[in-house]
């Protein structure tokens, strides 16, 4: 099977390591110029959102996915209406917004944190009446490997609004768990092996 990758970094170079060995073959698309997959196939390079791009892609291989959430979904979606690509397109936009995240995994009845939208400093007072401290405010886009996040502990609401309003956070989680028997548990304080760099 020839199978095009949205990314030529290190997640789409260890796909293709297992893949060669079963007969597949790779088209990577990726705007770097010497990307850590470029000896295991193909590299398109060019923006993701490219259309020469794209149509390369769609015409060199049988069906396609990315390698992280952060590619245009617009870009999924046009390749979408040529070949098969896997997730679907929705999916990848629901992953790149946060908050539409945890609203799919609402309706599907997938068990998530608490979480509150905020918008605006005003809106911290409502969600921490939902979630309670402590909390993580994180962006609603390009946030991961926790990029994009500020902890809240107990005792420091107004310290956590203004960082919060300051570095335009938009999404809100705090850390708890559901068990199957419908048990609840909140951790007292969320920690995190990543730390976002200083501004």
């Amino acid at each position: 099977m020839k199978v095009g990758i949205l990314g030529g970094g290190q997640l789409a170079r260890m796909l293709a390591l297992e893949g060669i060995p079963l007969g597949h073959s790779f088209t990577f698309l990726e705007p770097s110029p010497h990307p850590p997959a470029a000896p295991l196939g193909e590299v398109v390079s060019t923006a993701y959102d490219d259309p020469a791009g794209l149509a390369r892609i769609a015409a060199a291989t049988d069906v396609v996915t990315y390698e992280f959430e952060n590619v245009p979904a617009t870009s999924a979606a046009y390749l979408a209406d040529r070949l098969p690509v896997l997730p679907a397109p929705a999916a990848l936009a629901a992953t790149q917004d946060r908050l539409a995240e945890k609203r799919v995994f609402t309706e599907l009845d997938i068990p998530t944190a608490p979480f509150h939208r905020i918008d605006a400093p005003g809106d911290l007072d409502a969600a921490l009446a939902v979630t309670g401290l402590p909390a993580v405010f994180k962006t609603r886009r390009f946030g991961y490997d926790g990029k994009g996040q500020v902890v809240a502990h107990t005792g420091c609401r107004r310290r956590a609004r203004e960082r919060a309003h300051r570095r335009g956070l938009r999404g809100f989680r705090a850390r708890a768990q559901h068990h199957r028997r419908g048990q609840r548990h909140r951790y007292p304080r969320l920690l995190s092996p990543h730390r976002e760099p200083p501004p």
